[in-house]
This record gives C-alpha cells, sequence and structure tokens, in this order.
C-alpha cells in the first residue's frame, strides 16, 4: 500500500473518528442534558462540567483526547512525516468540530488537539496542561487558557523536538480559530466563567 493511500485512510479514519461526539453520548448515558442546548452550547468537557459535574467532564475529556491521540500514534507508527501527521491530527479535530454523526455541529476541538500532541512526548503534554491550568486558575476562563496554551505549544515544541513544529503549528491554528466567537465575547465582556455543576442540598 502506498503513502498516500495510507494517509488518505488515516485522514478519513480520524475524521470518523473525531466525529463521535463523546459530550453527547455522555450526557445520554447519563441523563444528563444535551451539551448543544444548555449551558454554553458547545458539546466539549469545559460545558458538561457546568451541565452535569466533574466526573462527567472527566470521562469526555479523557475520549476526545484519545480521538486525537491514537490515529496521531497510529500515523507515526506507520512513518508518516510531519506535514501528513499534521493532516491526520487536524482532520481529527475537524471531525470532532464537524462530527458527521451528529449534523456537524460539535465543539472547539482543544482535548482533541492535545490528545493529538501528547504522543510528542510527555514533556510536551506537561508543558502543555501547566499552561492551561495556569491561565484558567488565573483568569477564570477555559477559552483564554485554552487559546494561550494552544498558542504558546508550536514554541515549546521546537524546544522540545522541533521535528513536530509543523503540524503542532496546524493545529495550533485550527484551535486559535476556532475560538474566534469566545475572542469576541471576551472583548465585550460577555463570556462565560469556569463554573462547575453544584450538587443538591439534601432537604430534610
Amino acid at each position: 500500500m502506498s503513502a498516500v493511500t495510507i494517509t488518505i485512510l488515516m485522514i478519513l479514519g480520524a475524521y470518523l473518528a473525531g466525529s463521535i461526539s463523546s459530550a453527547i453520548l455522555v450526557c445520554r448515558l447519563r441523563g444528563l442534558p444535551d451539551p448543544r442546548t444548555n449551558g454554553s452550547g458547545n458539546p466539549g468537557a469545559t460545558n458538561v462540567l457546568r451541565i452535569g459535574g466533574l466526573s462527567s467532564a472527566v470521562l469526555v475529556l479523557l475520549f476526545d483526547m484519545l480521538k486525537g491521540a491514537i490515529p496521531s500514534y497510529i500515523s507515526y507508527k506507520l512513518g508518516l512525516d510531519s506535514v501528513f501527521l499534521g493532516l491526520v491530527a487536524v482532520s481529527a479535530c475537524l471531525g470532532h468540530i464537524f462530527p458527521i454523526f451528529f449534523a456537524f455541529k460539535g465543539g472547539k476541538g482543544v482535548a482533541t488537539a492535545f490528545g493529538a500532541m501528547a504522543p510528542i512526548g510527555e514533556d510536551l503534554a506537561l508543558c502543555l496542561l501547566a499552561t492551561w491550568i495556569v491561565f484558567a486558575l488565573i483568569t477564570r476562563y477555559s477559552s483564554v487558557a485554552a487559546i494561550i496554551a494552544a498558542s504558546l505549544a508550536p514554541l515549546f515544541t521546537w524546544w522540545l523536538d522541533e521535528r513536530f513544529t509543523i503540524p503542532v503549528a496546524m493545529l495550533s491554528a485550527l484551535i486559535v480559530i476556532r475560538h474566534k466567537d469566545n475572542i469576541h465575547r471576551l472583548w465585550t465582556g460577555e463570556e462565560t466563567k469556569l463554573s462547575r455543576k453544584k450538587r443538591d442540598k439534601k432537604t430534610t
């Protein structure tokens, strides 16, 4: 099988894997409201945290990361070069953003992009995670933390393993572009801050 054929198959496979919306499926399985019509309206881990609590959000986060990590890792093992690796990773994110199984209405792709970057190395994963946590705690905005982490990702990659700077830059550009509405809401002061669903108090 030629390299071009393998690349095309991996791109299609990555898109289909990305199209499996874990936020919607987890909410359905747990009897939670549809994340597309509740909270921020974004079917992602942050919105599931708002409407369903921490455990549901963690499940969504892990599944979304795997959607990016598995196709990227398989493509790397198959010997695809850096540009093709980037195309596979971007395809997984595009599947998450425009899922064919859910009327092309998906999330921001942050967790899927992080998952695609994580196999590059633990050091890069830790840098990205630490960046997101620090800025999420400082600003209380998930979008700000995601935008900053995505913007710094190519720099971290160039520093740690420059071979993958191009695919990471492709992912970073996609994530920043996807947050254009969040940037507008931040500018107008309408962006929603991070919060978690509070448990109902027991009545006596």
